[in-house]
């Protein structure tokens, strides 16, 4: 798959990128983008909700008339979920969301994750871009040149910078992450995929590696 490489200002530079087939051309799987998406999701969530059952409220425990010969239904004490302050039955208690998934289903996953917005021509390549120092609105003049701006934008570098990551977290619907911390629920989150060529590179190093 051959992607033109845009500079700053949105013009072709002259400079295609390869991207390897296997990757950006294979058959998406989508039960294993959906288990990665359910993964990732659930261990976002603390668990950490709690109800107090009937042996945790504060209330005496004394039964409130005996069981027979009132006339009335039977009663039990005022900590019983039926009263207002009584124990809840069947309440959340704290647990984990997490699931378990093998490392070839998170990278199929990935891989379809990147297909689906390879076949949206939602994948962009930019030559790569540094900063001598924090500069968000010139960051945000090469999105607007890149016809992304106002997207949700996935933003991937091949290596941390400081300069260009302080430049792009302030900037709403934009996302900034390392090629190796990738993972598929960001690739699906977003509406485009922007790649510097260093990180781009990776893909084609990697296919004439193997």
């Amino acid at each position: 798959m051959q992607v033109d490489v845009l500079n700053i200002k949105g013009e072709k530079t002259g400079r295609t990128i390869e991207l390897p087939e296997e990757i950006f051309g294979a058959e998406p799987n989508n039960h294993a983008i959906y288990l990665a998406v359910k993964q990732y999701r659930g261990a976002q969530r603390q668990g950490t909700h709690k109800v107090k059952t009937r042996a945790e409220v504060h209330g005496s425990s004394k039964k409130l008339h005996k069981q027979k010969g009132t006339g009335g239904a039977r009663k039990g004490n005022l900590r019983s979920p039926i009263y207002k302050g009584g124990g809840t039955i069947f309440g959340p208690k704290p647990h984990k969301y997490d699931i378990k998934l093998n490392r070839k289903v998170k990278d199929l996953a990935k891989i379809g994750a990147l297909s689906h917005k390879a076949k949206e021509n939602a994948i962009v390549v930019v030559e790569d871009v540094t900063f001598d120092a924090p500069k968000t609105k010139q960051f945000a003049g090469i999105l607007d040149s890149l016809k992304v701006g106002g997207k949700k934008t996935l933003f991937v570098i091949p290596e941390y910078n400081d300069n260009v990551y302080l430049s792009l977290r302030n900037i709403e619907g934009v996302n900034g992450s390392l090629l190796s911390d990738v993972n598929t629920y960001d690739i699906i989150d977003a509406n485009v995929v922007v790649f510097t060529e260093s990180a781009a590179k990776i893909f084609s190093d990697e296919e004439t590696a193997a």
